[in-house]
């Protein structure tokens, strides 16, 4: 793990974006598909904002979100809203979008794009990361070594149920980061370091990861 403390939030997502870019573009220079996978929420937006202006093939890259409310593309809180408003707009709109929502009851198909070459993920104050909750009924099957690639698992704040990359799949990723900002995360990534996987599920993704903090 590597962990880079940035002086402020600004400078933080623009070296990320930096080094994401950096990072797909190695991947296209050995393979001829490359898949990127990202997180929702607010957090992330500002990467988008100047990594979506990569001078890259993007047409070349998939892109799929780490998890997802059960809830139409176009809702207030669903993450491929945002991820189609703030990362695949200009350059990056020739990028790939593969959703992850189930048709019915049945998740989609995504092993055609695993192992994932870059993936990028967030963290709660509670450890928890993608739609992996300490405490959920669900979490140790979809930590389990054995998982599928995606689960249909309940929210811990009682709202709509939610699909995720298990963290299997987390845990095999090419290339990881994990975004956070403020004390409270700052403290959070702290005790995982010291934690269970069932306490912290962060944990799927930490070992080989770079992990980016500002205040």
């Amino acid at each position: 793990m590597e962990f880079i403390e940035y002086p402020d939030r600004d400078m933080m997502m623009i070296d990320l974006a930096n080094h994401l870019a950096g990072e797909l573009n190695e991947a296209l220079m050995t393979h001829d598909q490359v898949s990127f996978a990202v997180p929702g929420g607010s957090t992330p937006g500002p990467v988008f904002d100047a990594l979506c202006a990569a001078n890259l093939d993007w047409s070349r890259v998939t892109v799929l979100v780490g998890d997802e409310r059960r809830v139409p593309a176009d809702h207030e809180r669903s993450n491929e809203r945002v991820i189609r408003a703030r990362l695949l707009t200009s350059r990056a709109a020739a990028a790939n979008y593969v959703s992850i929502r189930p048709d019915g009851d049945t998740l989609p198909d995504i092993s055609a794009h695993l192992p994932l070459s870059v993936l990028v993920v967030g963290m709660g104050a509670d450890m928890h990361t993608a739609s992996l909750f300490p405490g959920s009924p669900d979490l140790e099957a979809a930590l389990a070594s054995n998982a599928p690639d995606l689960m249909m698992v309940e929210a811990s704040d009682g709202l709509e149920p939610r699909i995720t990359l298990s963290g299997r799949v987390l845990e095999e990723a090419m290339s990881s980061h994990v975004l956070i900002a403020g004390k409270e995360k700052r403290e959070a990534f702290e005790r995982a370091q010291h934690a269970t996987r069932m306490e912290a599920p962060i944990r799927a993704v930490l070992a080989n990861a770079t992990v980016h903090w500002a205040p």
